[in-house]
């Protein structure tokens, strides 16, 4: 039997699985009973398994049967800080958390590649990193993993890595989906307060009024999108909370903003950030206002290196059929922590849709109303296992 038919025979262990995961959604860094679950679900596997010192994150090691190079596959387990609205039977237990990203899917199938690679171990020249990561949305849970030394777990640095995500929408079930190059945008957080003097609304002569500079800096912030940047290297600026006030009649002290900032190359990311601080600082300057503002780098651009983009590619439609693949045209505006392993390790990430009807109108990833078919567990989990195997074989010679 062949990697993508034993997958099938797991199948419903996998979907049995996910839906357990899918009812107990934990989020940050620290999630025991996700931790717990997996754990279970990988007894028996002739692993070498560690846990993480300051998260919940799970590495385990799959020796080969032959001295050889190592690959990292990986798998983000976190859940989001949502009301869950799907409608599904198994629906998440936990008021006010749901696992809205797929995560649940990744886990189900990152322990499925491990079955199937555990069966082969004696085949193998060379060794699988298991990365299963809490803390993908927002904390920085692949950066974490780093630190404590994922990428070296099994004695010797990691010579590729790869990873997939899951799509509740936009792309037909069971498709599979890359790009070479940048994939995914580098995000970044803006934060600012207008510090004003605050005063009756009839009189605003007589105040510092941060409104209006606050207001200027929002749309200030687009003009510098296309006045700063390149419209082929393109920035994205949303600001997506502002407050300020509490009456009509009532000048404030202060306006707050936060804004989301999104590059896709390095270049741009190590810009965009500096170039807002400034707009902002100088409109202050020109109210005769006086400002707090903060630019926080979050995660940089996923890049998928030209080589291993073709690798994946190949790999699908020999397996798959070609059918199976779609190159993206263009990169997507959402962000991920992978792009840490991939900033030090060739590798590539891609997207697998997990939509149960119609991906036009299909509710998106992060919505609470979120739905993944996990039928196409088994290909996620042969694929995984496929990369694995096939680019040890290419490590070996």
């Amino acid at each position: 039997m062949n990697l993508r038919s034993d997958a099938a025979a797991i199948l419903d262990d996998l979907i049995a699985l996910r839906r357990d995961l899918h009812r107990i959604p934990e989020i940050g860094l620290q999630l025991p009973r996700t931790q717990d679950r997996v754990l279970a679900a990988l007894d028996g596997l002739d692993l070498e398994v560690s846990l993480g010192k300051n998260l919940s994150s799970i590495t385990a090691v799959l020796r080969g049967g032959r001295p050889g190079g190592t690959v990292l596959l990986r798998g983000d387990m976190d859940a989001l800080p949502v009301t869950e609205a799907s409608g599904e039977e198994f629906s998440s237990a936990i008021e006010g958390a749901m696992h809205a990203c797929g995560h649940d899917l990744h886990t189900a199938g990152l322990v499925g590649a491990a079955r199937l690679l555990a069966a082969r171990k004696a085949e193998l020249p060379g060794d699988v990193v298991f990365m299963f990561q809490p803390g993908e949305e927002g904390w920085d849970g692949a950066g974490h993993m780093i630190e404590e030394g994922v990428l070296t777990a099994s004695g010797k640095h990691v010579d590729a890595a790869y990873g997939l995500h899951v799509s509740a929408s936009s792309y037909a079930k069971g498709q599979f989906v890359a790009r070479p190059g940048t994939l995914m945008a580098a995000s970044g957080a803006l934060s600012v307060r207008v510090l004003g003097e605050g005063g009756h609304g009839s009189s605003p002569h007589d105040a510092r009024d941060p409104i209006p500079a606050a207001c200027e800096m929002v749309t200030a912030l687009q003009t510098m999108v296309t006045r700063g940047f390149d419209v082929f290297d393109p920035v994205v600026v949303t600001v997506g909370s502002f407050h300020a006030g509490t009456r009509r009649n009532i000048i404030p002290d202060d306006a707050k903003f936060e804004a989301t900032l999104r590059s896709f190359s390095p270049e741009v990311a190590a810009r965009v950030g500096e170039r807002a601080v400034q707009v902002c600082r100088g409109i202050a300057a020109a109210h005769g206002l006086d400002i707090d503002v903060t630019y926080e780098p979050e995660y940089p651009a996923t890049i998928n290196d030209a080589d291993a983009y073709a690798f994946v590619a190949d790999t699908v439609r020999d397996v798959f059929g070609p059918e199976r693949f779609t190159e993206m045209a263009d990169p997507i505006t959402g962000s991920e922590d992978f792009s840490r392993v991939l900033e030090r390790v060739p590798g590539a990430y891609l997207f697998l849709g997990a939509c149960p009807g119609d991906p036009a109108s299909a509710a998106d990833n992060h919505s609470p109303r979120a739905r993944f078919d996990d039928s196409v567990l088994g290909d996620g989990a042969a694929l995984l296992a496929e990369l694995a195997v096939r680019r040890l074989a290419l490590l070996a010679g």
